[in-house]
């Protein structure tokens, strides 16, 4: 009868110590990264669409509840300097072969899920989630507008504390969306374009 009466007791105290153990692991944290954006050139119609690379800064904030429920918030700011061309070995318009260069700013927010494991001082972790990218070109060049885009973002990443409240994060970041149309000069190409975001971070762990 005894045996009877601890075994309940046996689990309700696993239970416990099960839920303990998932509450120490959970996590919030706000985070600052640096990255490098590499896109693709893009061809849809008379029009070749090349972005240029440059450097970003991402912003983020995240709260990690269990293994597989996790999510963030991000903001990025990035240069998305755009060119257009019409491809080679087309005959040139009326008005002669041109190329517009148009030199923009791009913005995004966006909000991940967040699958992640932990273990000692580090936690890998997989995200997926949409967003906005806002192309805004700068003041001062005619025949240009801004053009918003929803944003498919994947990537994968590894969190590493350094010490109680903070650590050191490194992840990839990819983009999935359609090419901009900045210039009245040319039309976007119109096609699905990547961006890829290698990047290094520290967070803070509230």
């Amino acid at each position: 009868m005894r045996t009877r009466r601890l075994i309940p007791s046996a689990f309700l105290f696993a239970a416990l110590a099960g839920l303990v153990c998932v509450a120490a692991r959970a996590q919030t944290d706000v985070a600052l990264s640096l990255y490098g954006a590499f896109s693709g050139s893009t061809t849809g119609g008379n029009t070749v669409q090349s972005p240029s690379n440059s450097a970003g800064g991402l912003l983020e904030l995240r709260h990690i509840s269990n293994p597989l429920v996790g999510y963030d918030v991000n903001y990025s700011y990035n240069r998305d300097n755009q060119t257009y061309k019409s491809p080679s070995g087309l005959p040139c318009p009326t008005g002669g072969c041109t190329v517009a260069a148009v030199s923009a700013n791009a913005h995004e927010l966006s909000g991940d899920w967040v699958v992640s494991v932990h273990g000692a001082n580090l936690r890998p972790f997989a995200q997926a989630g949409v967003g906005v990218l806002l192309n805004e070109p700068t003041s001062g060049q005619s025949g240009t507008s801004s053009a918003t885009k929803p944003v498919f973002i994947y990537g994968a990443g590894l969190d590493w504390g350094l010490v109680p409240h903070l650590g050191l994060r490194f992840q990839y970041r990819g983009n999935l969306y359609h090419a901009p149309d900045l210039t009245t000069a040319f039309s976007s190409t119109g096609k699905f374009t990547q961006t890829a975001e290698p990047m290094i971070g520290a967070y803070f762990k509230f």
